[in-house]
């Protein structure tokens, strides 16, 4: 697997299931994990109330991207350092390059309060993709995805090692 420095600065680049371009922002790599990496990311854009929490500008974002999992893990931090939840991406595995991290996103998404308590998000969007959009094995990695994801959360596994049980 590619090796990086730490503190290196990639570019995320975020695309749809059709593999168009959806976002991209830059991040700097944290740690190296057996099967991807972890980066730090700030939040640049304006406040965003999503309802079940806000991103606010500088809020702290250590992003955990797998080569060989369903999705990604962005640990959430305000400015001032408090812990505000977990927003997980069912997504393709990552694809590092030296310069660039790259996924595709599959629409579903969990967020996960800081008591633990995930709350599953597009669904509709995840089923219209689905049966318009969506590979075969699109559909069948997001859901293994999302289903290793339920289980690393409800066992308290690697990022949610810190929740009680």
């Amino acid at each position: 697997m590619l090796q990086y420095q730490p503190g290196h600065q990639v570019i995320v680049i975020k695309l749809s299931p059709q593999r168009e371009e959806k976002i991209r922002y830059t991040g700097h790599i944290v740690e190296h994990l057996t099967h991807g990496v972890v980066l730090q990311a700030s939040w640049t854009l304006p406040m965003r109330d999503l309802g079940y929490t806000r991103f606010e500008p500088q809020d702290q974002f250590r992003e955990y991207y797998y080569t060989d999992r369903w999705f990604n893990i962005f640990a959430i931090s305000s400015a001032i350092g408090m812990h505000k939840g977990w927003y997980c991406n069912i997504t393709e595995p990552a694809q590092l390059d030296r310069d660039y991290i790259q996924q595709v996103d599959l629409l579903l998404d969990v967020w996960v309060n800081p008591a633990g308590k995930p709350l599953l998000l597009d669904e509709d969007e995840f089923a219209i993709a689905t049966a318009t959009t969506l590979s075969q094995r699109q559909h069948l990695g997001a859901r293994q995805g999302l289903q290793m994801l339920l289980q690393m959360l409800e066992t308290r596994q690697e990022v949610f090692s810190s929740l009680a049980h």
